[in-house]
């Protein structure tokens, strides 16, 4: 933090007047600092500034911290290297030049600190100004290394820096979805994308394995946010956009090799799902599994044993669980023999009843598409659907019984699962007329049932109501049958009409 050394400042004032004077003394200052070193000591008053409980005035310190270092960092102004402790530094055998350069240095590590709590500030200007402020210093000290550095690995980029944004941005108490979308600018940088990819990484086993594994549901989101935010390239021609050029060795640096931001974008997901999550963050994940993160994963089998957890939870994660596996099974040549027994479990009345009821069956229809499954498995489909459709509500009558007929359209050993009702029987039935199609033959033509995974008993009824009558209204006389056709229909109208 800032030492205790401060000039004195005039008082805060929250007056309008009052802010123009300090915003006014904030430049003068910053002016002064970057012209002559004998103001060095004006630097705490900018810093006592940042501290400041009125909003206006702390952005106003930013910026004017931003403005001042970046100029010391570019002037190479800043002590470079491991720096001694102040107390080290009045004590020890150094030049005056020496001394100002370590005394900045000091000052911009703690201008760094506060910048840092200010990302959890309750004002977002503030957080979003601190946010883009340690970026743009990051930015700098990659092209004016403060460190030493190691060329075989990290070469002159800020990973501290990028290590400390993200300790902050993976808040356990706050939600910090609002910031992290405006950090998502930088997340399009190549360099940046592969050191935050690193940094959550580290983050969240340090997180979980201190919390041992427990769910931490804000700071769970927080992490999924930022992950989500992680747009991966698809060749190595995409990586262009760096926030730190390299000078030398360029096309060795990890952060420009397609392969390696790949190796730490598996291992940052495989590390993040391996823990417990929220309930609904599963299908959050669930839902962007196949877009967004199986292509970039050189072992997508990888991810089983968290499709299996997903599967424990229920409802609709475990049928979008099922999702991937099936993906899994049939694009990476996944084992998975308990596969249709876990869509079976699934099976149950109230599967007429859930708000995913369409999109369940119409992945349950690609899921037995296949013509090449067991007659035995195909035929414990066909009998679980038949035994549930007889407590099933109407408008998923119409949706279940053309299911059936196509699972035995595609499997005709199962016709003789068939049952054929007597004659009073289909007298007696109340609602049977899509259940009487699987006394005819059944065609080779699948019914196409998509637009009835929709449909509510409500528009049954209504579409019901809507439809023309097809058959003569029933009379309760004989009509005519040869009225005005032969000699027989004029007598007839003759004598009634007086015309004989």
């Amino acid at each position: 933090m800032a030492a205790s050394k401060r000039s004195n400042m005039s008082s805060e004032n929250s007056t309008e007047d009052g802010l123009k004077a300090n915003k006014a003394d904030i430049s003068s200052k910053v002016d002064l600092l970057i012209q002559s070193r004998k103001h060095a000591n004006d630097v705490f008053d900018i810093l006592e500034y940042l501290q400041s409980e009125k909003e206006k005035i702390v952005v106003s310190a930013i910026n004017a911290c931003c403005k001042l270092f970046c100029t010391l960092l570019e002037r190479a102004d800043l002590f470079v290297g491991q720096l001694p402790k102040e107390e080290e530094m009045l004590i020890g055998d150094h030049s005056a030049d020496e001394k100002y350069r370590m005394f900045m240095r000091h000052r911009y590590n703690s201008c760094l600190d506060l910048l840092l709590e200010h990302i959890s500030h309750d004002s977002y200007q503030i957080k979003e100004s601190a946010l883009c402020t340690l970026m743009k210093f990051a930015s700098m000290e990659g092209k004016f290394p403060l460190q030493d550095l190691d060329w075989s690995e990290h070469y002159s980029f800020p990973r501290e820096i990028i290590q400390a944004v993200v300790d902050k941005l993976l808040s356990q108490e706050e939600d910090m979805a609002l910031l992290i979308s405006r950090f998502q600018e930088y997340l399009e940088m190549e360099d940046v994308r592969y050191y935050v990819m690193s940094a959550i990484r580290e983050n969240v086993a340090r997180v979980m394995d201190k919390n041992k594994g427990v769910v931490i549901p804000v700071y769970q989101n927080n992490v999924f946010t930022l992950l989500s935010n992680i747009s991966m390239p698809s060749q190595e021609s995409e990586l262009t956009n760096y926030l730190v050029k390299q000078e030398a060795k360029h096309e060795d640096w990890k952060a420009a090799k397609l392969k390696e931001h790949k190796r730490a974008f598996e291992r940052l997901w495989l590390g993040f799902l391996k823990y417990k999550l929220p309930s609904s963050m599963y299908k959050m994940v669930l839902v962007i599994l196949h877009d967004s993160i199986l292509p970039h994963i050189s072992n997508p089998t990888l991810m089983i044993d968290f499709l299996t957890a997903a599967y424990d939870v229920g409802g609709a994660i475990s049928l979008l669980a099922l999702n991937g596996l099936f993906v899994l099974i049939h694009q990476h040549n996944l084992d998975y023999p308990d596969f249709y027994k876990k869509l079976y479990n699934l099976l149950e009345p109230s599967v007429f009843h859930v708000k995913y009821r369409a999109r369940f069956f119409h992945l349950a229809n690609i899921f037995l598409s296949s013509t090449h499954l067991p007659v035995y498995l195909v035929a414990a489909f066909a009998k679980r659907l038949s035994r549930l459709a007889l407590t099933a509500p109407p408008a998923a009558l119409l949706m279940v019984l053309p299911f059936i007929c196509n699972l035995i359209r595609r499997h005709p050993a199962c016709r003789v699962l068939i049952h054929r009702p007597s004659a009073a029987d289909r007298r007696t039935a109340s609602f049977n007329f899509a259940a009487m199609a699987i006394n005819k033959p059944l065609s080779q033509k699948e019914d196409d049932f998509k637009e009835l995974l929709e449909l509510s008993t409500y528009e049954m009824m209504d579409r019901a109501l809507k439809q023309k009558q097809s058959r003569a209204v029933p009379l309760e006389f004989d009509p005519a049958t040869q009225l005005l056709q032969g000699s027989g229909g004029v007598g007839v109208l003759g004598m009634h009409f007086g015309l004989e």
